[in-house]
């Protein structure tokens, strides 16, 4: 039996935790899916992209299982940005979390021995009028060290017009940042902002065609606008770790070993869900 792990900890808990929360640079000589340069770039401004994965016919498949997956969990009284940790639900995101190309690439950043965690839906429906405000992945995670990336899937196309993400170039050399809470009125998909984000670094859009990927780092200051087109954006976020972090609060009830070794056997390997 899985122990309980706390879905959303509250900020009081994370903070509370001590962590290691120090860029930790990717040192690989001899990458097999990234090349020398996107290594260099990842750990100059915290992210490579983008990255392509999954051809138009997959990543149409995907799209069309995420909409029935959406019509089915609005039904129940869901929304579009409400489907989380979903590789613990779902067969096929757990499919997606393992998949080995994907898998390959945050390797050459993490190393051999990888762990897959986190899944979550961010879709923008058109006009919906939710931003994601600037933040670092890191404040949300009771994770240590941070040697931690999400990948973010675009299923959609997304472009500055329907709120694709923006980085702050390098941001992540700064550590953890000061935030403050986020209020209601804000219509933030979170609850933390990072005021004055240009003090960190320049901004940078990251457009990506479905099917593609970016890599990021969980120290990289990053957000997105709201969508005021009429089109669509939705991914998928995928998040991993280095093996040998360390998750509090029964996080690591939500590791999947996708890569290497657990020799800690610290991370409980969680099995693909037998149905959708």
């Amino acid at each position: 039996m899985a122990k309980e792990f706390k879905m959303i900890p509250s900020d009081d808990e994370i903070q509370s935790l001590e962590r290691d929360l120090r860029f930790h640079a990717t040192e690989n000589d001899n990458p097999s899916w990234l090349t020398s340069d996107q290594i260099a770039d990842f750990n100059r401004t915290g992210y490579v992209a983008p990255i392509p994965i999954f051809d138009l016919n997959e990543i149409a498949d995907i799209r069309c299982y995420f909409d029935d997956l959406l019509d089915q969990v609005t039904a129940q009284g869901g929304n579009s940005y409400s489907i989380s940790s979903a590789h613990l639900k779902y067969g096929r995101v757990h499919d997606i979390l393992t998949n080995q190309r994907i898998v390959d690439h945050v390797a050459d950043l993490l190393g051999e021995n990888v762990i897959g965690w986190g899944s979550h839906f961010f879709c923008k429906m058109p006009r919906d009028g939710k931003a994601v405000a600037w933040h670092q992945d890191a404040s949300y995670w009771p994770l240590s060290p941070s040697k931690a990336v999400t990948v973010w899937l675009a299923i959609d196309d997304a472009d500055e017009q329907n709120a694709c993400m923006k980085f702050i170039a390098g941001s992540h050399h700064h550590g953890h940042m000061t935030y403050r809470p986020s209020g209601s009125h804000e219509d933030n998909v979170l609850n933390q902002t990072i005021e004055n984000p240009q003090q960190y670094g320049d901004t940078v859009f990251n457009p990506l065609a479905a099917g593609n990927v970016s890599i990021h780092s969980d120290l990289l200051l990053h957000g997105s606008e709201a969508n005021e087109s009429d089109r669509r954006r939705c991914a998928l976020t995928l998040r991993y770790c280095a093996a040998d972090v360390r998750a509090e609060l029964g996080w690591n009830e939500k590791g999947v070993q996708v890569r290497g070794k657990d020799e800690s056997g610290h991370w409980s390997n969680v099995p693909r869900p037998a149905t959708d």
